[in-house]
């Protein structure tokens, strides 16, 4: 699990960008190795697909090549969304914002803020990431969007996490949920409905994201104790959230107990 992240400060302020810099050649190259993506600079020769976003259209495109780096564009391209003639894909339900990002990580491995490496602290971190507390690479920078229907805002490594799961991009799960981790000064409000986003979202086999929250919940319990924020969304309910929390404390108290038990045996 990703060390300690979030905290309970509403925001990060801003800062001079820290000295950073990104992979070096070699390690590119084994990063693109491991990606679902295209090196960097190849030749595309295969056809443009035009791809229809949003209930409000915004029109990509990209090579049948790239798309066909997803499963589900594979299939897409074969299925009842693709016009064959006009080679075009419809997305009705896809975010134009979180798409572009899918777009950019098939092009280049990556997307905005890029994971970069920082030499000098021999540790990694977002690229233009605030951060004035100092806290090795964490910040805010484009932490959350804006997702028609989602009730405010979502933090953008999870809703990518998300359409990553839909793509079958593993590696993009894996990305977008490191990210997460160097993510700070996030209140409350935006965890708790980001965090039913993610269950709502994955399947119930999903062993990474829902983790993550839980894990996070219960490293920063003290601050979602004093959260009415907490309170009311327990209250409302209507999610699995809150029982897989049950069972997360459940255990994490039980680890407790047995920690003091091999120490001075007794029971609770």
């Amino acid at each position: 699990m990703f060390k300690r992240s979030f905290h309970s400060k509403d925001r990060a302020g801003k800062s001079v960008k820290p000295s950073k810099r990104s992979f070096r050649e070699d390690q590119k190259l084994k990063l693109q190795q491991k990606l679902d993506s295209p090196p960097v600079g190849s030749t595309l020769t295969s056809p443009i697909i035009t791809l229809v976003v949003g209930r409000e259209p915004r029109i990509f495109a990209a090579h049948e090549d790239v798309l066909s780096l997803s499963p589900f564009f594979t299939a897409a391209l074969k299925g009842q969304f693709y016009e064959s003639v006009a080679k075009r894909v419809a997305l009705p339900d896809e975010d134009p914002q979180i798409f572009s990002c899918i777009l950019e990580y098939l092009y280049k491995g990556d997307y905005y803020p890029r994971l970069l490496f920082n030499k000098r602290r021999a540790s990694f971190e977002l690229e233009d990431a605030q951060d004035l507390q100092n806290l090795g690479g964490r910040g805010s920078i484009e932490s959350t969007v804006e997702i028609p229907g989602a009730g405010g805002a979502l933090l953008k490594d999870t809703v990518i996490y998300c359409a990553a799961e839909r793509y079958g991009l593993d590696e993009l799960k894996r990305l977008a949920l490191r990210k997460q981790g160097l993510q700070s000064g996030i209140s409350v409000d935006v965890i708790l409905r980001s965090a039913r986003f993610a269950y709502d979202n994955t399947p119930d086999s999903d062993s990474k994201l829902r983790a993550h929250y839980l894990a996070l919940i219960i490293r920063s319990r003290k601050t979602f104790k004093r959260s009415g924020t907490m309170q009311m969304e327990m209250e409302i309910g209507g999610s699995k959230l809150f029982f897989d929390l049950f069972v997360a404390m459940c255990n994490h108290v039980d680890d407790i107990v047995d920690i003091g038990n091999n120490r001075s045996p007794k029971t609770i």
